[in-house]
């Protein structure tokens, strides 16, 4: 898991930080992005000891992700920043410029700018710095998992909010995905102001926002 970190740091990249994003699928909410950056000798100990078992959230308990993010977010020595799009940027500019956007969010959120990225997935463009994007990075990378708890657990969160908000739709179960019972509330109720309408199962209700 820090094959990619340490090509970096032995090539004179000190500072280097992971990037991942959670909430592009979505039919509501946010798309949020995480970085996160460590020094080499502290990712070195936490890989074999507190993060021992770090990798893409979706392959972690609930449980196990919130325990991550409690020792992620709670180390002064760890750097990391969280950035999103809300549904309206998403409708304006798509999906996939709002998710680079956040990724460039989350990295200028950082306390200190990183010397290099390591991003999950395809090329990022309009990123601060000189990055490298890596197909399943989440998986591989221990510092682009980092950024994935991170991410994930910030935005279930922030989903567990808007369904106090906005209830009858089911969002702190099934997280604003489109899912057959969010679908059939859909119907029901019609869109909320935190559904994304450009997404076609929402566009194609033709319903007013609530």
């Amino acid at each position: 898991m820090l094959t990619w970190e340490r090509s970096c740091w032995e090539n004179g990249c000190d500072r280097v930080a992971g990037v991942d994003e959670a909430g592009r699928g979505p039919l509501a909410g946010p798309v949020v992005a995480a970085a996160v950056a460590m020094p080499r000798a502290l990712a070195e100990s936490l890989i074999t000891t507190t993060l021992s078992g770090l990798t893409d959230s979706k392959k972690l308990t609930e449980k196990k992700r919130e325990a991550f993010f409690t020792d992620l977010t709670s180390s002064s020595a760890i750097l990391w920043g969280v950035g999103l799009c809300e549904p309206e940027e998403i409708d304006r500019i798509n999906i996939l410029r709002a998710t680079h956007l956040a990724m460039k969010r989350a990295v200028e959120g950082l306390a200190m700018m990183p010397d290099f990225l390591l991003v999950d997935g395809l090329p990022v463009p309009g990123l601060p710095v000189k990055a490298r994007a890596i197909i399943k990075g989440d998986a591989s990378s221990f510092l682009i998992a980092a950024a994935s708890v991170i991410a994930k657990v910030t935005r279930d969160r922030i989903m567990l909010d808007l369904d106090r908000r906005y209830p009858g739709y089911g969002l702190a179960k099934h997280k604003g995905y489109g899912t057959r019972a969010h679908l059939e509330a859909l119907r029901i109720l019609g869109p909320s102001a935190c559904h994304r309408k450009s997404f076609a199962p929402v566009r194609q209700l033709d319903l007013p926002i609530a």
